[in-house]
């Protein structure tokens, strides 16, 4: 891995070591770490933790739960091992090496409370021009978004939640493939402007969850005069509060 650079997130709160190049976390991960509504004493699972920005932060934002990351990437789940010891989080969070393509069975875990996603953006390589080689596996679900789903859904109890952040053009599959075994369906759209139509949804379903699908309030995340972050998402970036589920 080439050179490493050591940053902050939550305001500081978390120390999070990253390649200088290939995939490094943004918004997305910050977003997905707070929609994170897991209570304490709980058993959370995120697939695809890549260096571990997203658990990182959840972990720190719910001081009273268990984080285990899976990674396909020996490298990044390398990193994020680092970065749980950078931030003394060794006793409560953990990184395993596995892949979305495998039965959740084969990590050998008892099922989770609660299950965390930001699946690769595309699953067409036809669909973007070729991602440089570093950041192809953040960018490329190489098995779809299905095989993301089905191992979320796996990986949690009957009652457990699976929330899942991605490209807001793909709500209609994320809720097809969650219909067969999920429900209680919540979707909170993030639009980058009031005015403007969303790019992301946050969704939350319940595994065998039987209430109707919600559409909640938008998360809207820049103000026109200066295109600063709303006072809310500011709110959130910096950990003093969680995008709330109903």
């Amino acid at each position: 891995m080439d050179g490493i650079t050591e940053n902050t997130v939550l305001d500081g709160r978390v120390r999070l070591l990253q390649p200088e190049r290939g995939y490094r976390a943004g918004l997305d991960a910050a977003l997905l770490a707070a929609a994170c509504d897991a209570a304490d004493g709980a058993r959370v699972i995120e697939a695809g933790c890549g260096g571990g920005a997203a658990l990182l932060a959840a972990a720190m934002r719910r001081p009273q739960t268990g984080f285990t990351g899976v990674e396909r990437d020996p490298a990044a789940a390398a990193l994020a091992r680092r970065s749980i010891a950078l931030n003394d989080l060794s006793g409560r969070v953990e990184v395993l090496e596995g892949d979305v393509a495998t039965r959740f069975q084969a990590l050998g875990r008892a099922p989770f409370d609660a299950a965390l996603a930001n699946p690769p953006f595309f699953d067409d390589p036809q669909a973007l021009r070729a991602p440089a080689a570093e950041r192809r596996g953040a960018w490329m679900a190489d098995d779809g978004l299905g095989a993301w789903i089905g191992f979320l859904i796996k990986a949690v109890r009957e009652g457990g939640t699976v929330t899942v952040i991605h490209r807001a053009d793909r709500l209609a599959d994320i809720l097809a493939l969650l219909a067969p075994k999920a429900g209680s369906v919540q979707v909170r759209p993030v639009h980058p402007f009031i005015d403007t139509p969303a790019k992301r949804v946050l969704v939350r379903a319940v595994k065998t969850g039987k209430a109707p699908l919600q559409l909640l309030p938008p998360l809207v995340l820049h103000a026109r005069d200066g295109g600063q972050h709303t006072a809310e998402t500011e709110e959130i970036l910096r950990g003093r509060a969680a995008l709330a589920w109903l």
